[in-house]
């Protein structure tokens, strides 16, 4: 054995060592001399240098231009075989070009992204599909962004009120056509409430009087003020509108509130059937759930509102009515009903400047004036077009009007 061994290594050493020493030569030289094409698709492209007061459309803040393109490149074996999309970038100077011209790719337009890849040696030649760049003129101006209605559950405990401000705008800067079609058309902007925990709302309620304040505020976090708008930008964009700093979503928090005083019960005639419809031929006829009170109908029952403010309770509650409506086709018995609000503008009107006067609630309290009577005369007009009346804490008023004998009999529906 050590014969053997002694005479595979030991053994004109010399001229073995030498032998290796070529072999390797030769075998990095062959390596490093043989060439292939390998395509790669989706290469990033970015321009520099583009003139003051012009922009290319599609590109992006950072330069990169939203489309990529595919690469034929043929070059060193080995060097194309590690080279991938990720590893490149396509560079082209737009300094001294003119509006249009058609971009030609070479080796020197190519950019390593890998440190470990070095690309200035071992590719021959690059082909590729046309590519044209348009400068066009850059433009700054607003586009809306209407805040649309959330999606998702409210917290339990709590009911969705409103969303204010509904609408905001975006300073954006790109290619003329582009920011001319964006602010001809809104932008929208939508929460999850499935974001927003119990927890979260519980501890902006602890911090406010329960007893009179049954609102409760979340104001959106910057992180959310962003939207997406990929002709402009790969990444969010945010929203740069002073009032988004007032962004909110409003809760209400779902307390029974008594109304405390009579309902009064109406029936509405049309007028084209005045002849045959009106108080003498068709008329409420009193019950135990209505009373009649020197001529005037009135519910004979305690009744309850929720989803609404204590200060939209007392505001409104001297202002309702339940109206019947009497249908003038005679084949029907069961009539239907609403709630109605009377002198609905001076009821807003009350509500909000007893708002307005009330210097305790801060966030309120911090708003422009102008903004804040916005504000409020939102959230009473939410109010009005949600208001339900209760029963019991858990059943909506349900009632059913029937005719008989021209008389209409009002109890309440027992489904």
């Amino acid at each position: 054995m050590k014969t053997l061994l002694h005479s595979l290594f030991l053994s004109n050493w010399q001229r073995k060592a030498i032998s290796l020493a070529l072999a390797v030569v030769i075998w990095l030289v062959v390596n490093h001399s043989l060439t292939s094409t390998k395509t790669i698709a989706n290469v990033p492209v970015r321009i520099i240098n583009v003139p003051t007061g012009k922009t290319v459309e599609g590109m992006q803040p950072s330069g990169r231009m939203n489309k990529r393109l595919t690469l034929s490149i043929v070059g060193n074996t080995s060097l194309l075989e590690e080279l991938n999309s990720n590893d490149v970038e396509i560079v082209i100077d737009a300094s001294a070009k003119p509006d249009e011209w058609i971009a030609t790719i070479s080796k020197k337009n190519l950019l390593s992204l890998n440190p470990e890849i070095d690309i200035t040696k071992g590719i021959n030649r690059v082909y590729h599909p046309s590519f044209i760049v348009r400068l066009t003129k850059l433009v700054t101006e607003k586009i809306p962004v209407v805040i649309t209605h959330p999606i998702g559950e409210s917290p339990r405990g709590y009911q969705l009120l409103d969303i204010w401000p509904y609408r905001l705008y975006i300073t954006a800067s790109g290619p003329e056509e582009v920011i001319k079609r964006l602010s001809l058309k809104e932008q929208r902007l939508t929460f999850n409430l499935n974001d927003i925990s119990k927890g979260q709302l519980d501890a902006i309620a602890a911090t406010q009087n329960s007893d009179q304040n049954e609102i409760v505020s979340y104001f959106v976090p910057d992180q959310w003020k962003q939207i997406n708008i990929p002709l402009l930008s790969d990444s969010p964009i945010e929203i740069d509108d002073p009032q988004a700093k007032s962004l909110r979503i409003d809760f209400i928090r779902c307390n029974l509130l008594s109304l405390n005083t009579p309902i009064v019960v109406s029936t509405f005639y049309p007028p084209e059937t005045l002849n045959s419809l009106n108080p003498k031929t068709l008329d409420i006829a009193p019950n135990e759930l209505i009373k009649n009170v020197n001529g005037v109908n009135i519910m004979n029952t305690t009744l309850y509102a929720k989803g609404v403010d204590r200060l939209f309770t007392e505001v409104v509650k001297e202002n309702l009515q339940i109206v019947v409506i009497a249908s003038p086709d005679r084949q029907k018995t069961e009539l239907s009903w609403y709630v109605q609000f009377v002198n609905p503008k001076t009821l807003e009107d009350a509500y909000v400047y007893r708002l307005v006067s009330d210097s305790s609630d801060e966030d309120l309290r911090i708003m422009k004036p102008s903004l804040r009577e916005e504000y409020l005369r939102n959230r009473f007009r939410s109010y009005m077009s949600r208001f339900k009346i209760f029963s019991t804490n858990e059943e909506k008023l349900s009632l059913q009007a029937t005719v008989k004998d021209n008389k209409i009999y009002i109890t309440k529906d027992e489904k």
